[in-house]
C-alpha cells in the first residue's frame, strides 16, 4: 500500500527534490572518484548540498544528518564492533586454519572449489568482506599451490562466498541497515537470505570459476597481498591447543542459530506474544545479543581453551577495533545522508514517481541500488541510501515482501564492482592481476551475483 501523498500529482517541489538528490549524489561521486576524498567526508558534504538545495533550513539540515547517524549506529555500529572481535579471535586462535585444513584435506581436486566456497561462507559469517578476504588470501594461494589448480578455480569460489554473505546475510552491516530502514523482520530476512545465497554462491562461485580460469589462466603468486603465505598462518606461540573443527564451526554458527531460533519462535508462537519461551528466544535472537553471546563464547573456545590468558584475549579484542573505525564512520555518514534525503521529503516524491511508473517496488529498489553502487563504488552506501529512500514505498507491505525488499537492495548493491570500489583494487593487487583480468573475473562475478540473486528474489516475490 502506498502513502496517500504518493497518489497526488507531480509538482515543481518534487522536481526540486529530485534535482537536489542528484546534485548531492553527484558531489559524493566526484569527491570519492575524482578527488579521492574519504567517503565519510564526501557523504557529509553531499548531505549538506542536498539539504540546502532542497530548501531545508540550516538547523534542520544538521538535525537530519545527526539523527540519521545516530539511528544507524545505535545498533549497527555495535554489531560491526562485535563482528570484528569475533573475527579477530577466530583468526588468532587458528580456528580459520582448522576449517580450511579439515575441508580441503577431505576434498579431491574436483571438489576443492566447492570446499573453498564452503570455507568462505563459514568464515564469512562473522566477518566483513574485507576482513574475510585478507584472512583467506594466504589460504587461497596455499590451496592453489598445493592442488596445482589455476588460481581462479580456487579464488572465485572463495570471493563469491564472502561477497554474497556481505550483501545478503545479517549480521553484516548492509543487510542489517536495510532491515532496520524497511522495518523488515530479521528472522524472515535471514531465512530468505540463506535460501537465495546458497544457489547464488554455487552458480557464481565453483561453476563460474571454470569460465574465469579459462578467461584468466594465471597461477597462484608467490605471495598473497605482498606477504609470504607462511607468515599468515595463525598458529602463534601462545596457541597451545588449536580449536577443533567442531568447536570452531559451532562457535561461528552460534549467533546465526540464535537468530534462526528467534524466527522459529515467532512463527510457532505467533498469536501468543507473552509466551515465556518466545520472549527468551526473541531476546537472545536479537543481533546485538546474539553477537555479544558469540563473542563471550569465542573468548572461551578461541581464547582460554587454546591457551590465551585474560590479557591476551583482551589485547586481541582491542586490536580488532581500530581497523573498523573507518567502516563505522562511513556507515554512520551513509545513515546521515539517507535521513537528509528522507527529511527533505524525497521519499514521498520517489513514491509518486514509482506509483505513476507502474514498475514493481522490488524492481525499483534493485535498480536504485545498482545505480548508486555504480556511482559510488560502495555497497554499504548504496544499501543505506536506497533502504531509506524505499521506506515510504515499503509502508504497508506484508512482512515477507519487506524481507525480500531488503534483499533486493542488498543484491543491487553488489552489481559490477569497478575502479571506484576498494574491493576491486584489493583483489587486483592481492592476486597480481591486470585491470583487464580483474574485470574479467572479479567484476563479472560480482555482476552475476547481483543479477542471479535478484532473479531468485523476484521468483520469491511472485510466489509469496
Amino acid at each position: 500500500m502506498l502513502l496517500a501523498a504518493q497518489s497526488s500529482s507531480w509538482n515543481a517541489h518534487d522536481t526540486r527534490l529530485i534535482v537536489a538528490a542528484v546534485l548531492g549524489i553527484a558531489l559524493i561521486i566526484v569527491l570519492i572518484a575524482r578527488f579521492k576524498v574519504h567517503p565519510f567526508l564526501a557523504l557529509v558534504a553531499g548531505s549538506a548540498l542536498t539539504g540546502f538545495a532542497a530548501g531545508v533550513g540550516s538547523a534542520d539540515v544538521i538535525l537530519n544528518f545527526e539523527s540519521g547517524v545516530g539511528a544507524t549506529l545505535q545498533e549497527v555500529g555495535l554489531l560491526i564492533a562485535l563482528g570484528a572481535m569475533l573475527g579477530k579471535l577466530l583468526a588468532e586462535s587458528g580456528g580459520a586454519d582448522q576449517i580450511v585444513d579439515t575441508l580441503v584435506s577431505r576434498s579431491g581436486p574436483r571438489m576443492v572449489p566447492w570446499s573453498m566456497a564452503l570455507v568462505a561462507v563459514i568464515v564469512g559469517l562473522p566477518m566483513f568482506f574485507e576482513i574475510g578476504l585478507v584472512l583467506l588470501l594466504p589460504v587461497i594461494v596455499l590451496v592453489a599451490k598445493r592442488t596445482e589448480l589455476p588460481l581462479m578455480r580456487v579464488a572465485i569460489p572463495a570471493l563469491a562466498g564472502l561477497s554474497v554473505l556481505h550483501g545478503l546475510i545479517p549480521p553484516h552491516p548492509g543487510p542489517l541497515i536495510a532491515i532496520q530502514a524497511l522495518k523488515a523482520q530479521l528472522g524472515i530476512t535471514l531465512a530468505f537470505g540463506l535460501l537465495v545465497a546458497i544457489p547464488t554462491v554455487a552458480l557464481c562461485g565453483p561453476l563460474f570459476s571454470y569460465v574465469a580460469a579459462r578467461w584468466v589462466p594465471v597461477q597462484a603468486p608467490e605471495t598473497a597481498g605482498g606477504v609470504d603465505t607462511r607468515t599468515e598462518r595463525a598458529a602463534s606461540d601462545e596457541v597451545k591447543r588449536p580449536p577443533s573443527f567442531g568447536v570452531t564451526l559451532t562457535t561461528i554458527l552460534f549467533p546465526v542459530v540464535l537468530m534462526l531460533l528467534k524466527a522459529l519462535a515467532d512463527i510457532i508462537w505467533d498469536s501468543d506474544k507473552t509466551n515465556r519461551a518466545r520472549l527468551i528466544f526473541d531476546f537472545i535472537g536479537e543481533p546485538l545479543v546474539a553477537l555479544f553471546l558469540a563473542v563471550v563464547l569465542a573468548s572461551i573456545t578461541f581464547g582460554y581453551a587454546v591457551g590465551f590468558d585474560s590479557k591476551a584475549i583482551s589485547d586481541r579484542i582491542g586490536a580488532a577495533l581500530p581497523p573498523i573505525a573507518g567502516i563505522i564512520l562511513i556507515v554512520g555518514a551513509g545513515g546521515g545522508f539517507k535521513q537528509t534525503l528522507i527529511g527533505s521529503g524525497l521519499g514521498d516524491s520517489i513514491g509518486k514517481a514509482a506509483h505513476n511508473s507502474g514498475i514493481s517496488v522490488v524492481v525499483i529498489a534493485y535498480l536504485l541500488a545498482v545505480a548508486i553502487r555504480l556511482a559510488t563504488g560502495s555497497a554499504t552506501v548504496a544499501t543505506t541510501t536506497v533502504a531509506g529512500l524505499m521506506a515510504p514505498l515499503a509502508h504497508g507491505q506484508p512482512s515477507v515482501h519487506l524481507a525480500l525488499l531488503a534483499l533486493a537492495v542488498g543484491a543491487g548493491s553488489l552489481f559490477l564492482s569497478h575502479v571506484n570500489d576498494a574491493g576491486f583494487w584489493l583483489v587486483n593487487q592481492s592476486f597480481r592481476l591486470t585491470v583487464g583480468q580483474t574485470f574479467k573475473t572479479w567484476s563479472v562475478m560480482e555482476t552475476l551475483i547481483s543479477v542471479i540473486a535478484f532473479g531468485f528474489i523476484s521468483v520469491l516475490w511472485v510466489v509469496t
